[in-house]
């Protein structure tokens, strides 16, 4: 049995997601946000938060929660190819943002990137899940991660590593 490197599934979501975002420094703020900051390779960027980005990024922060990917750029790559094989991706900013974090993965850490793809199989995201955000934070962790085909303890065998705005 691995170690447990993830939240404990008999959270309820939002506590999980509560727990998620002040670990790394991010609050709800940040989902209706005008800009955000990234950090890519010692340089950070302030960019635009679009309309598809504000959609998107709760269930994104839900991803890292169910999966235990941690949220530097390793386990963002690691994040964006388990969404991107789990498919449900209907804009062109998700395609994009998704495969510049996998493709930045694999040459960071291709093994890594290449094992959280395969995986992926069989498991959904919450992209067009069509049930109402609310309602998904206030289940069980691991009933989340049940409807996803996500093993109980999540994906993550390591323990995740955080951002770095500095």
């Amino acid at each position: 049995m691995r170690a447990r490197t993830t939240q404990p599934p008999g959270l309820r979501v939002a506590e999980a997601r509560d727990r998620y975002l002040a670990e790394n420094g991010f609050d709800v703020a940040g989902y209706t946000a005008t800009t955000f900051r990234i950090r890519v390779l010692g340089v950070t960027w302030t960019l635009p938060n679009w309309p598809s980005r504000r959609r998107v990024v709760p269930f994104h922060d839900l991803h890292h929660v169910v999966t235990g990917y941690g949220t530097d750029l390793v386990g963002e790559a690691e994040t964006s190819a388990w969404e991107l094989r789990c498919g449900g991706l209907d804009s062109l900013f998700l395609w994009c943002f998704k495969l510049g974090a996998m493709t930045l993965g694999l040459l960071l850490a291709p093994s890594r990137v290449v094992h959280s793809f395969r995986r992926a199989r069989g498991q959904r995201n919450l992209y067009g899940d069509p049930n109402p955000y609310e309602a998904i934070l206030a289940l069980p962790l691991g009933e989340l991660r049940a409807r996803l085909g996500v093993p109980e303890d999540g994906l993550a065998d390591r323990p995740s590593r955080l951002h770095s705005l500095r």
